[in-house]
């Protein structure tokens, strides 16, 4: 995966995507933001906001920005926002997860709904999303990993070299993301149609990333 390929990808869905994924995915957008627990007056960021299908369900009390790479997804959520008059959206920018222009410890919650496979390097996102997280802040994600039915996981496997047209990878394992990325999952669920996208909750733990951080340079 690619910017380029990514943008592409995303100029296609568009005009559509509310109609292929708005109810589709409706479940996993929903747990997430129950999930969250928020109190009034957080600062929440929502990476990879789309066309803005979540973000109606913010309560009103809360501070939501929203970051895409796709100029033609934010355009949606722009009139959406401006459609709803959703007031408490005090940000929608056009901006790379992986090198995000916010200040270290912005956020008190930050969630990649659907985004994880999507970018580039999904490392560096997570690197990212702990970065502007406040320090025992939480992170949500909610993806497609690939699916431990062999048969079904073979599908994928087969699928993956179309990952530049898809604008996602069909065949990313679970474990491995954990592995690589160092999250301690705090919980984890099952979401959307037959459970085949999976939600996870981490604590930002500012420590133990910066632990981790000196052990890679010192190796």
């Amino acid at each position: 995966m690619d910017i380029s390929s990514i943008k592409k990808a995303y100029r296609r869905y568009a005009p559509a995507y509310d109609f292929y994924f708005g109810l589709t995915l409706s479940q996993g957008r929903s747990r997430v933001v129950e999930k969250m627990g928020c109190r009034a007056g957080d600062r929440i960021l929502e990476v990879g906001v789309g066309t803005g299908l979540s973000l109606p369900l913010y309560d009103p009390s809360l501070h939501v920005t929203g970051i895409d790479i796709s100029p033609e997804m934010l355009e949606r959520a722009h009139s959406l926002v401006k459609r709803r008059r959703l007031t408490n959206v005090e940000g929608l920018w056009e901006m790379d997860a992986e090198r995000m222009d916010f200040p270290d410890d912005s956020f008190d919650k930050v969630a990649a709904m659907y985004v994880v496979t999507v970018v580039p390097d999904p490392i560096q996102l997570v690197r990212e999303m702990r970065r502007v997280c406040k320090p025992d802040g939480e992170l949500f994600i909610v993806n497609h990993f690939q699916n431990p039915n062999p048969v079904i996981g073979a599908c994928e496997r087969l699928l993956a070299p179309l990952s530049h047209f898809l604008g996602f990878d069909p065949a990313f394992p679970l474990d491995r993301f954990l592995a690589e990325t160092g999250l301690v999952v705090e919980e984890s669920c099952p979401v959307n149609f037959f459970g085949f996208w999976t939600l996870l909750r981490t604590v930002n733990d500012k420590e133990a990333d910066d632990f981790e951080q000196d052990l890679q340079r010192c190796n």
